[in-house]
């Protein structure tokens, strides 16, 4: 009965076998489907390039508020996220203290007064009686010195009380601005201390305006020549999806700084009429446009190619152009470019097609040129081969880490194919 059992089995195994063998691809067919796309149609197309930041949002304007003089917090009608109007009151010190002193001073100024009035008296009185030769000249002379003495005890209780008027007008506290509570670390009945004492007094209330906030990017150094004062950038906040709101460049560092191991530039950018979802704190990321081109000719940016002319020792851009079954190279003219477009200013028309791979006769005469060169070196030749080739048979392509319209020596194609990183031959 096992070997019966298993016999059927191994037939069974055969069987699946031969149904399945036509459907499975074979391994010459699965090894040459191409992996990737090798040709490209030349489409219109946009194409923008904009440099990215990220920085945090903070109010533009923020008070740490704290008492001018020591105290006991008496009222406190405010609490965090509370809006108050510029002149409210935020809170309000006991003044008991103050209002004793104050009437003290009121009444050394009525005493004082009094003293002033009999001193002048006396002090006309012993005027005529030196003009009738009645009483000495020493007399007189005390007299008038009690006199002046009573004019400046009434003149320092009344600047005395004056001291503590001020006093009393800062046991109120108020909005300096239209603001928002954003912290409010004590509580009613809580002593606090001036902000002439230890430690710049006691920090009672934090307030901002968050009706403009200000987001505090760090821009690489590549990319700050781009980034102009009052520019208008897109703000797009991480904690609000779909939230795209405008902001404008108002301040660039003179000097460079690094964080998180990149050297940069703080920028300042400003945010007006900020919607109510936007929060100090928040992340923003900041898209600054550097240049783009509408409704323009454009390719792959992996079909362009870049290489010296041996003969003018100048950089040529060009792309090779299927025409049926030819292969045609063509110089052309490269305008704006992103991450994946070329816009191409000259030399192709929409609808062609451009390959995105170095042909193989080209493939195969730079790797030539390459034996040379290392058989060459190894006679001892100085020369060398053309620039702009290398090993591995692919062409090169212009680096394009931002859009440009100049007509300087383009970086080199990177090796890899499509969608390799740039490299730069250089001279």
């Amino acid at each position: 009965m096992k070997k019966l059992a298993v016999i059927i089995v191994v037939a069974g195994l055969g069987v699946a076998a031969y149904f399945f063998r036509d459907r499975l691809p074979s391994r010459e067919t699965a090894a040459s489907a191409p992996s990737r796309p090798t040709t490209a149609i030349v489409i219109q197309t946009n194409i923008s390039f904009a440099v990215n930041a990220a920085g945090e949002i903070g109010p533009a304007e923020q008070v740490s508020v704290r008492p001018e003089i020591n105290g006991k917090i008496e009222e406190l009608p405010v609490d965090i996220g509370d809006r108050v109007k510029k002149g409210d009151l935020l809170f309000k010190l006991d003044d008991k203290e103050l209002q004793q002193q104050r009437a003290s001073n009121l009444t050394a100024i009525e005493r004082a007064q009094l003293e002033l009035a009999k001193a002048e008296r006396d002090y006309k009185r012993a005027e005529q009686l030196l003009a009738e030769r009645l009483i000495s000249q020493e007399l007189y002379d005390d007299t008038r010195t009690s006199f002046e003495l009573a004019k400046n005890s009434l003149d320092r209780a009344q600047k005395e009380l004056l001291i503590i008027e001020e006093r009393l007008t800062k046991t109120e506290v108020r909005a300096p601005f239209d603001c928002t509570i954003l912290t409010r670390p004590v509580s009613i009945g809580q002593a606090v201390s001036g902000s002439g004492g230890f430690n710049s007094g006691t920090e009672v209330l934090t307030i901002a305006d968050l009706n403009e906030m200000v987001i505090n990017a760090h821009v690489n150094q590549a990319d700050v020549p781009r980034l102009t004062v009052n520019q208008k950038v897109e703000v797009s906040v991480e904690a609000v999806p779909g939230l795209r709101v405008t902001g404008v460049v108002e301040r660039i560092a003179p000097q460079a700084t690094i964080r998180n191991n990149i050297k940069g530039f703080a920028a300042r950018i400003v945010l007006r009429n900020v919607d109510e979802r936007i929060r100090p704190g928040m992340t923003a990321n900041i898209k600054i446009p550097v240049a783009s081109a509408e409704n323009v000719t454009a390719v792959p940016l992996a079909a362009v190619y870049t290489e010296r002319n041996p003969d003018t020792g100048q950089f040529e851009r060009f792309v090779y152009v299927q025409n049926g079954g030819a292969v045609e190279k063509r110089l052309v003219k490269v305008g704006v470019a992103d991450f994946f477009f070329a816009e191409i200013q000259e030399g192709l028309s929409a609808g062609e097609v451009v390959a995105l791979e170095m042909p193989k006769e080209e493939r195969d005469r730079k790797a030539r040129q390459v034996t040379g060169q290392r058989s060459g070196s190894a006679g001892g030749s100085t020369g060398g081969g053309q620039p702009g080739a290398r090993p591995g048979g692919t062409g090169e392509r212009p680096t394009t880490a931002g859009p440009t319209r100049t007509d300087s020596p383009p970086p080199a194609r990177p090796a890899g194919g499509p969608g390799a990183a740039p490299k730069n031959t250089g001279t």
